[in-house]
């Protein structure tokens, strides 16, 4: 009887713990991960304008989401673990098939510097892969490296760059001249945008390596 009561026990127990994971918080989050396949593949061909407007949808729906998770969490008091885990990497998920489908079908070029606007997105992502690992290192020592304000600029103009680069795919008549030349405006918002967030990325990119050299032997 008493093995009964503690298996009861148990799974009583394991069905709080699924509940409390499986918070709409963590459900947004974790629609965020799922829906990235379906981003990449509606991204997979630059000629198709409606596939690049339905991208576009998307990328925003994420990015209401990404607001939405946290605002819930902290309004309802179910920040967890699991969301704390799963929210940046969504993020960076999203950030990192957006700009490698975009870098592959070629959307990453402009005029005068051709294909070197890859660059920018290259510096975002290897950014993204440093600051990951010394977060993880510093944790191990318990030490926290709080978002600077230029970090959450840094993501703004991120997430303005991609979407008005897709945007630009969806609307590819969009067009005026400009220095003698006809640029699409979305696209060269995009691209203004994503330099921004690279030289951004750079300097957060930094501050955060020298935080992490103080605790490196």
């Amino acid at each position: 009887m008493a093995q009964a009561d503690k298996s009861l026990g148990g799974t009583a127990a394991d069905s709080a713990r699924r509940a409390r994971l499986l918070t709409l918080p963590n459900a947004l989050t974790l629609s965020r991960i799922v829906a990235v396949p379906l981003l990449a593949f509606l991204l997979w061909w630059p000629d198709w304008e409606l596939g690049y407007g339905l991208a576009f949808a998307l990328y925003c729906l994420m990015g209401i989401t990404d607001y939405f998770d946290g605002y819930l969490a902290r309004a309802s008091g179910a920040v967890s673990k699991l969301g704390q885990f799963l929210d940046p990497i969504a993020d960076k998920i999203m950030i990192a098939a957006v700009i490698l489908v975009l870098a592959a079908q070629g959307i990453l070029r402009g005029p005068y510097v051709g294909d070197a606007h890859v660059i920018a997105g290259l510096v975002i992502l290897v950014r993204e892969i440093a600051v990951s690992g010394l977060r993880e290192f510093l944790s191990d020592l318990r030490v926290s490296v709080p978002v600077s304000h230029l970090a959450k600029w840094k993501t703004t103009f991120q997430l303005v760059s991609l979407g008005a680069l897709i945007l630009g795919n969806a609307l590819p008549r969009w067009n005026v001249w400009m220095f003698g030349i006809e640029a699409n405006v979305p696209h060269t918002v995009g691209l203004t945008t994503l330099w921004a967030a690279a030289i951004l990325t750079l300097v957060t990119g930094w501050d955060y390596l020298r935080v992490g050299l103080k605790h490196m032997d």
